[in-house]
């Protein structure tokens, strides 16, 4: 039975909603097909947040849908959507779909997961099948009341995150659900219901099982989305970060959950950049991450009499090839990561020359800031780290005419300078011609 909150008891106002979405609301409703906004936008309203993201669920088929709205695309194999696209702005618009399949719909099930779910039914079958209640919420553009079939209203309101169904079960359905729960309960300062939370400790495991691109995008929601230093908490917690982030669990072992001093400043100040608008770089913090196990590979290899410039090299590829079984990193966030690594041992050297040379690199800076968050818990080179954060300063007062400031790559890097093109050899007679005919 569905609880219906009219519009004077809840606090959403068609204000804070994107005027697309109400756009296609609207049409679908005055189309006769049942439109409702669904889900995390529903949520954040009811918090009295500004969501960014917009999903509309609808009795309309995706096919329906598409003959509704020129600007409209289908998309999925594993859950067919249709986009509505407003310019920059997508509204996601989703059939209600059904937990039971009759034999009519499109289901397909591989050791208990759902890699196909396009079996469509009712309202009520749309919100048993969600994740969480705090997620199965719907505001219908009807009479602008919330509809509550799972209890989502009063979780909301609780701030807990609860599973509908079992959670072993959702959880075996789709073990992402493990990474969503930290996510949420991070970014909303919610508490995660007890059945779930003890499920995680005991399923964690099963992340290994999920697409490694998939873990990817998951990843970068934990980490670029403000929210950080709380994600990685929750995961260390759970049981999570180890099968994920081995390297950033190793670092964490006998410290009692004290997260170190280089990527405790890391995580915090990706989230004051986001927090003040400005650009984060994934390979800078990723960097950070997968640090712990480079950085022990490296000694190990420099130890076993190895140069350091090649024992960077090697220690960097192996770190990398080995977190790729568990993430699928790409190439443009594993290249700059690799190269702030391999500056490191660079910048023991402090011939003039060799100074000039380290500062023009493309890298220099994300490298140097990775050196001052290495001084944090390295003694050792904290006299170093002074004395480059001294010639860096030196060189933007005295010489800054002949250093300028370069543009910015989208890791948040310096861009290398563009190369100059070499002259080629062999001179070209005053006609024109070259010098000599090729051979026959």
């Amino acid at each position: 039975m569905a609880r219906v909150i009219p519009r004077e008891q809840h606090g959403i106002s068609r204000k804070n909603i994107s005027p697309n979405a109400l756009r296609v609301l609207y049409r679908l409703n005055e189309a006769g097909y049942e439109a409702c906004l669904v889900g995390g936008a529903v949520r954040d309203l009811l918090l009295g947040g500004h969501p960014k993201d917009f999903d509309v669920a609808t009795s309309a088929t995706p096919e329906q849908v598409r003959q509704l709205f020129r600007n409209c695309r289908l998309i999925g194999r594993r859950f067919r959507l249709a986009h509505v696209v407003f310019g920059p702005e997508i509204i996601e618009v989703a059939t209600y779909r059904a937990n039971d399949d009759d034999g009519t719909g499109d289901r397909h099930l591989v050791d208990g997961r759902i890699v196909r779910d396009n079996v469509y039914g009712s309202i009520e079958d749309d919100a048993i099948r969600r994740d969480f209640t705090a997620n199965a919420l719907y505001y219908a553009i009807g009479d602008f009341s919330v509809r509550d079939f799972v209890g989502g209203f009063e979780d909301v309101q609780r701030r807990v995150l609860r599973l509908i169904g079992d959670p072993e079960q959702r959880y075996r359905e789709d073990p992402v659900r493990m990474l969503r729960a930290v996510r949420l309960a991070a970014k909303l300062g919610f508490r995660i219901e007890d059945a779930a939370w003890n499920a995680i400790h005991s399923l964690a495991p099963l992340i290994a099982e999920s697409a490694p691109a998939r873990l990817f995008d998951e990843l970068l929601k934990l980490f670029m989305g403000g929210h950080a230093h709380e994600s990685f908490r929750w995961l260390e917690a759970s049981g999570l970060l180890h099968q994920l982030l081995p390297s950033a669990a190793g670092a964490m072992h006998g410290r009692e959950g004290a997260i170190p001093p280089m990527l405790e400043a890391a995580l915090r100040g990706t989230d004051q950049r986001v927090a003040e608008g400005k650009p984060v770089a994934p390979a800078f913090l990723l960097a950070v991450l997968l640090w712990p196990g480079a950085h022990a590979e490296y000694q190990a290899l420099v130890g076993g009499g190895l140069e350091p410039d090649a024992a960077w090299l090697r220690a960097a590829s192996r770190t990398v090839r080995e977190q790729a079984v568990r993430i699928a990193m790409p190439k443009r966030f594993t290249i700059p990561m690799q190269e702030i690594w391999a500056l490191q041992p660079r910048f023991e050297q402090n011939a003039r020359k060799k100074v000039a040379r380290l500062m023009s690199h493309p890298r220099f800076r994300a490298a140097y800031d990775f050196l001052v968050l290495r001084a944090l818990e390295e003694p050792a080179i904290a006299e170093l780290a002074k004395w480059w954060t001294d010639a860096l300063q030196k060189s933007h007062g005295e010489h800054a005419g002949e250093l300028p400031p370069r543009p910015h790559d989208e890791t948040g890097a310096e861009a290398a300078p563009p190369r100059k093109r070499r002259r080629r050899r062999g001179g070209r007679r005053r006609n024109g011609a070259p010098d000599a005919a090729p051979p026959p």
